[in-house]
């Protein structure tokens, strides 16, 4: 287990940190830290930027990456607009969600509201080297649609 220094702020005060919602699950639940008198409305179409209320020291050599929850997602169309989104380790502002409204009605965003999962993830980081030609492979340069069922049939 990765441990992940965590803060809560101010406008986090009396939400709960972050958790697993089941003993495999990939991503901890993110909820959102607006107002309880104040809670955002995105119309259809509309996007908003949703406070977390927390701050986090990642490990180096890891990120965190926010994905949408699939319930907002098939429920209501509403989805991470960045997917997914990176927090790399030496960030240290309050983590916010860019959420969007792909829906047909607008979405009320209350305080407490689970809108987004974390998750940690290692990372790898690349040493690019310039050659003349890359190496061939069965695929080649195919591309969208190129392989699977139906790949031949344009």
């Amino acid at each position: 287990m990765t441990e992940v220094e965590i803060v809560r702020l101010p406008h986090g005060a009396g939400l709960p940190l972050p958790s697993y919602q089941s003993a495999h699950a990939a991503g901890l639940d993110l909820m959102a830290a607006v107002p309880a008198d104040a809670p955002v409305t995105l119309s259809p179409g509309a996007r908003a930027l949703i406070p977390t209320g927390l701050a986090i020291a990642l490990p180096p050599g890891t990120e965190a990456q926010v994905r949408p929850r699939s319930g907002l997602a098939l429920k209501h169309g509403i989805s991470v607009l960045n997917t997914p989104g990176t927090i790399d380790s030496d960030y240290r502002g309050e983590l916010q969600i860019i959420l969007v409204n792909f829906g047909q009605e607008a979405f009320v965003i209350g305080r407490g509201l689970r809108i987004a999962q974390l998750v940690i993830a290692p990372v790898l980081r690349a040493a690019l080297i310039e050659v003349e030609t890359l190496s061939g492979t069965a695929r080649g340069t195919g591309g969208f649609g190129s392989t699977g069922v139906g790949a031949s049939q344009s």
